[in-house]
């Protein structure tokens, strides 16, 4: 039984450890030595096997373990590690305090191998937060960085556009659905490049977009719409299916005490009611203002 419960571990890539204390004695089964890259059975130095975790996780490691230690209690932490051979790799590790007559003697638990675990989380969160046509931000990732935006309000002033692409439905009824995801492509490409500072540029869903960007005042923000909306006109297409591109623009400042549902509430206002004007115009808040022709 006991060589299968070592097995299970082993296959499990989960290892024992324990320190004792105040000496600061470790002593790791195989697998943990394994975890580190580290020869089997070799002389082990806590300052050294700390020293292999990266800043972030020795700086909670210390953190953790040190409150577990004075309060008796145990705990669980996912740390990565740079291992001796130089390969990254993330753990979890438990933790466990024994104390005889109330004071701490030893600190043990299990050091787990959750590289695999870390790396397919990681995936999926890329997964949700891109837009996969475009590799902008999805919807997910611009609902966080907009309310990051309105809490920082009061010390950081910035803005919300908001971008309806114009024909976007004739590219795609004319010229087929390859051609208008290339058209929501060029539409992201063309608006990094006129709003390289943003905060966060994403795609919302369908032919519309959205900027979070540093702004000082309405007159800053005006001149940031002129540039996408100058920017987001372009022609796909060849003859006799060749059809212009044009984007409407509805922009709100970012204001500190308004709710982010008003501040989005804001732009969406402003965004229709140019688009009932016509194609290619923008409008800060209510105040719609007609963009003359790049072409």
């Amino acid at each position: 039984m006991q060589n299968l419960f070592d097995k299970s571990f082993k296959a499990a890539r989960v290892g024992i450890w324990e320190c004792t204390l105040p000496d600061e004695t470790l002593t790791w089964t195989d697998t943990v030595y394994e975890l580190f890259e580290l020869e089997p059975r070799s002389a082990l130095v806590r300052e050294a096997t700390v020293a292999l975790y990266m800043p972030e996780s020795r700086r909670k490691l210390t953190e953790v373990r040190s409150a577990a230690i004075r309060d008796g209690d145990g705990f669980t932490l996912d740390a990565q590690i740079v291992t001796a051979k130089g390969n990254l790799k993330w753990i979890r590790i438990t933790a466990i305090v024994e104390r005889h007559d109330g004071q701490p003697v030893r600190i043990f638990g299990m050091k787990q191998d959750i590289t695999a675990e870390k790396t397919l989380f990681e995936q999926i969160r890329r997964l949700a937060e891109t837009d996969p046509v475009t590799g902008l931000a999805s919807r997910t990732k611009f609902d966080t960085a907009f309310d990051e935006a309105v809490t920082a309000s009061a010390t950081v002033q910035k803005a919300l556009l908001l971008i309806d692409l114009d024909s976007f439905k004739a590219v795609n009824d004319r010229l087929g659905h390859q051609a208008g995801d290339e058209c929501l492509r060029d539409a992201g490409r063309r608006i990094c490049e006129a709003t390289p500072d943003a905060s966060a540029i994403a795609r919302l869903g369908g032919d519309e977009f959205a900027i979070i960007l540093d702004c000082e005042s309405r007159e800053s923000l005006d001149a940031a719409a002129r540039r996408v909306a100058g920017k987001l006109e372009w022609w796909v297409g060849s003859y006799p299916d060749k059809l212009k591109v044009s984007a409407s623009v509805g922009a709100a400042m970012i204001l500190p005490g308004m709710a982010a549902k008003d501040i989005f509430a804001e732009a969406d206002r402003a965004l229709y009611a140019v688009k009932a004007k016509g194609k290619h115009n923008l409008g800060l808040s209510a105040e719609p203002v007609r963009v003359a022709s790049v072409a």
